[in-house]
């Protein structure tokens, strides 16, 4: 992160990267609506009409930037899905795996809440029309699809009945990320950690039993 001064400069033909990290930087601190072409150019040390040589308009800023919200919000599920304890039985792995998949969605949208707002912030038409790696994390699959190997594991190793599979995600998503706003925009965001992470526990429980 920068202290929000211009940079004096960027490297040759990196002029796309540059705002893009801008892009980050003002969502990091600010959300979706912190996102301005304008402030992006002056932060990464250029003109205003430069930027328009890689992005005609906000909205392809704004696009661009949420592809790497995504991606660091897959990044945090990746990284609590390397940090879950072994499991003997491949069936307490993926109930495991799934559990950490929605422990690290939380943990993302409360220490980084302006890129996690940022990475849903989206028209509905703007969803499903970007190529394969848009807000994919270091392991090549977006949160939406770290959810769905996840699930997939619980079936194939029993710890999910295969006829309730079907839609799974969307009931899964739909629990972790309404908790999600709760906590950053809600009625809960007085709540200390000590009061959230047995409700966030209580939470993946009922996630996982109730599939």
């Amino acid at each position: 992160m920068t202290n929000g001064k211009p940079r004096s400069t960027y490297r040759h033909g990196d002029l796309r990267r540059a705002l893009i990290d801008a892009g980050i930087e003002l969502a990091r601190e600010g959300g979706p609506d912190a996102i301005v072409l304008r402030e992006a150019t002056r932060r990464a040390g250029v003109v205003p009409n430069a930027a328009y040589r890689h992005f005609e308009s906000r909205q392809e800023l704004l696009s661009a930037v949420r592809s790497a919200a995504l991606s660091f919000v897959a990044q945090a599920m990746e990284n609590e899905l390397a940090a879950r304890p072994k499991k003997r039985r491949r069936a307490d792995a993926a109930r495991a795996g799934l559990r950490a998949i929605g422990a690290g969605y939380l943990r993302f949208a409360q220490t980084e809440t302006g890129l996690f707002r940022t990475a849903f912030a989206a028209p509905q038409a703007e969803w499903g029309e970007h190529d394969a790696p848009y807000g994919a994390g270091p392991g090549g699959l977006d949160p939406f699809q770290l959810l769905s190997r996840a699930l997939d594991e619980m079936t194939e190793t029993g710890a999910l009945d295969a006829k309730r599979r079907s839609d799974a995600e969307y009931l899964a998503w739909s629990a972790v990320h309404g908790f999600a706003l709760l906590l950053i925009e809600g009625p809960l965001q007085g709540l200390k950690p000590a009061q959230i992470e047995p409700l966030a526990a209580r939470l993946l429980d009922m996630v996982e039993n109730g599939l």
